[in-house]
């Protein structure tokens, strides 16, 4: 008799039949929480209203907002905020040059390590972890295939060069003012 544990291994196909919110890495199915709390849906919004708008004078990049990315048939996620500089078709399948995920407490391990990793193998960019309650960002870009961190910010701006267009993103603008 085996000591290894039975898991399920899904994909795409299994993926799209799913009810509710769900992401999908490497074969293993991830329950997204509830319905995120007000400071992450309030700082997500400021970031996507932000780059949507840093962005109308380039006609090949896009704001997204809480999309799903198809990397393969076993991986698909839906990162809070994101720029694609590509032709969007019925499903993006390519990996954005900017992925924006808010950090809560039941989804800080998987950003932090599953995603962190998942889009360093990807070829994002760009990857900014933000966290609400100490209004910190943390900004880290690929280089050699490796992610760099490139800084803490909280009311710094911060240009990001991409290959079409450069956004200047003043990471001030994101956090409530209480």
């Amino acid at each position: 008799m085996s000591n290894l544990a039975y898991a399920e291994h899904y994909n795409k196909s299994d993926y799209n039949q799913w009810e509710g919110d769900w992401e999908l890495i490497h074969g293993s199915a991830y329950a997204m929480s509830p319905s995120p709390i007000f400071d992450h849906q309030f700082i997500n919004l400021k970031i996507s209203r932000q780059l949507d708008e840093k962005l109308d004078g380039c006609s090949e990049c896009y704001a997204v907002f809480e999309t799903d990315v198809e990397f393969s048939e076993e991986t698909v996620v839906r990162p809070d905020s994101f720029v694609i500089c590509y032709e969007p078709q019925d499903r993006l399948n390519k990996a954005p040059e900017i992925i924006f995920e808010v950090i809560s407490k039941s989804t800080a391990k998987r950003d932090e390590q599953l995603k962190f990793e998942l889009y360093q193998n990807e070829g994002v960019k760009y990857y900014i972890l933000v966290y609400p309650n100490g209004k910190k960002a943390k900004v880290y870009k690929l280089e050699n295939f490796k992610y760099v961190k490139i800084g803490d910010f909280t009311d710094e701006n911060y240009t990001f060069e991409l290959e079409k267009c450069s956004i200047d993103f003043d990471f001030n603008f994101i956090w409530r003012k209480k």
